[in-house]
């Protein structure tokens, strides 16, 4: 209508490469020391070596008698050798005693009237885990840039490890509208879930993304609605007022609203409030962002390979995210453009179409990868 303001109006879209260029100007957060039970996710920011040998000394391997080989080199079923002293009984995980160098089976050494024999000779280092065996002194046990999974816990406390440095970014997730809101609700609990699942330390807001862009106490800023050109729509231009806009219109489908900037040092990114858009928009930007602030080495999440049941057209220019479900032809294409809710509850992942390319042939190997 004349006369009315065109609201945040987006003049262009910005390449996505570009965006992510942008993003990954970004400095990484600030380690800390974070105690490994609480470390689970977190990305590592340190290397870390072995600081001795482990175990320190031989240890039992199972349970049984520790001997030494040479004094039953002869001993068989039908030949017993004698031994000098009775053999100390161990159990898996015990240190060897001082003069032993083996562990036999507890049914290898028989006793009577207080003697003891060998039933059967061994071999040096039979039934022992020796000194260094797991571990030498400086070997890497975890590198700086991996994020943290259970068995690199594990593997960590096992080396002595009660602490690491490791970066967890500090996230303001802030919905647009103070009002219950299903779509953006749903948007946010799933981003506070995908945000926790990355390792980060999530704080939850609405309505209040000035006070947001103006807390220090966080490292970053994601929006959730308010990025278009409705009458109601506002978060770009509380950015531009309380820092900067670096882009606004990004060339990806779904998910051309999005927006992304800067408040003092702080990384700003507006996600659509479409719930499609808004996970076009994460998946493209938001892991990004949230892997360059932990300094992340491992890249994108893990994936498989399928070749597409039918063809996906896509307009050129335009980076296109396409859900797929996994048939026995194939990953076939469920929604371009806009997802419908339904379609979309039975989709095993997405796929992305190239800004360069028109689509994707009926037969094209494509890489799927998981939802959040």
């Amino acid at each position: 209508m004349a006369g009315e303001p065109e609201n945040q109006r987006i003049t262009r879209l910005t390449p996505l490469d570009d965006v992510l260029s942008a993003i990954n100007a970004t400095a990484p957060v600030a380690p800390r020391a974070v105690d490994l039970s609480k470390a689970l996710n977190r990305v590592l920011a340190e290397d870390v070596v072995a600081a001795a040998g482990q175990p320190a000394g031989p240890l039992a391997l199972r349970d049984g008698y520790a001997v030494r080989a040479e004094d039953i080199a002869d001993a068989g079923s039908y030949a017993p050798a004698p031994l000098a002293a009775a053999p100390v009984r161990v159990d898996v995980g015990d240190a060897l005693p001082p003069g032993t160098d083996t562990v036999v089976p507890l049914e290898a050494v028989a006793s009577q009237g207080g003697r003891f024999e060998a039933l059967a000779a061994a071999a040096a280092g039979d039934g022992v885990l020796p000194g260094g065996a797991d571990l030498q002194a400086g070997d890497f046990i975890a590198r700086a840039g991996w994020r943290l999974n259970d068995f690199n816990l594990a593997m960590l406390a096992m080396a002595g490890k009660a602490q690491v440095q490791a970066r967890e970014p500090r996230i303001r997730l802030v919905k647009a509208r103070a009002v219950a809101d299903v779509v953006l609700d749903a948007v946010g609990d799933l981003l506070a879930r995908a945000l926790d699942a990355r390792g980060c330390a999530v704080r939850r807001s609405a309505g209040d993304l000035p006070a947001a862009l103006a807390d220090t106490s966080h490292d970053a800023v994601i929006g959730i609605g308010g990025t278009g050109s409705g009458r109601d729509d506002a978060s770009v231009d509380m950015l531009a007022t309380h820092g900067r806009v670096t882009v606004h219109g990004v060339a990806i489908s779904p998910g051309e609203t999005a927006a992304f900037g800067v408040s003092g040092d702080r990384a700003v990114l507006l996600l659509p409030g479409r719930i499609d858009a808004a996970i076009a928009a994460w998946l493209t930007m938001g892991m990004p962002l949230i892997d360059r602030l932990e300094g992340s080495s491992e890249g994108s999440d893990p994936s498989s390979v399928s070749k597409l049941a039918r063809k996906v057209a896509s307009p050129i220019g335009l980076v296109e995210v396409v859900p797929v479900r996994l048939t026995k032809h194939g990953a076939e294409p469920i929604a371009s453009g806009y997802w419908p809710l339904a379609p979309l509850a039975n989709t095993d992942g997405w796929i992305l179409v190239p800004a360069n390319s028109e689509g994707l042939q009926a037969g094209s190997e494509v890489v799927i990868r998981p939802w959040p």
